[in-house]
């Protein structure tokens, strides 16, 4: 599918009229079309406000890619690491709590068997990275995703 083709195709997908685009771009509606239509190839910064507007990646609208929206999938840093290390730590410790509200199910971690032990630590590690990665999805500005 050539670079117009996609671009028309994304743009309805999103909803959007030529004339919604150009304005955004700076442009008039016909010179949208032009591209569209492949009769002239937009610039590297024209093509990346397109991509932006569309929610996409210049490399889906290129051929490159077959992947049309535009993901940002943050990588825990060791900072990250460290922070749900403690984190973790202190649910342990919690859990460790005879009295503690936050036994689980009336146990200590102490009393339960190594396995379960073992399940229960995972699974809240596993949590508490994910909620980071949600977190940082959600917070970081666009101008910052890679």
């Amino acid at each position: 599918m050539s670079l117009g083709k996609r671009i028309k195709e994304r743009r309805l997908e999103k909803g959007l009229t030529q004339e919604d685009v150009a304005k955004k771009l700076g442009m008039g509606r016909s010179n949208l079309g032009h591209i569209e239509r492949g009769r002239t190839k937009p610039s590297a910064e024209v093509l990346n406000q397109i991509a932006s507007i569309l929610d996409t990646t210049t490399d889906y609208l290129l051929g490159r890619s077959e992947k049309k929206d535009e993901t940002f999938n943050p990588e825990l840093t060791e900072k990250d690491e460290r922070d749900i290390k403690k984190e973790l730590q202190k649910m342990i410790d919690g859990l460790n709590n005879k009295g503690s509200y936050a036994a689980f199910d009336g146990q200590t971690l102490d009393d339960m068997d190594d396995e379960d032990r073992e399940l229960l630590i995972a699974s809240l590690e596993n949590s508490l990275r994910l909620a980071k990665r949600i977190a940082k999805q959600k917070f970081t500005p666009k101008k910052y995703r890679k």
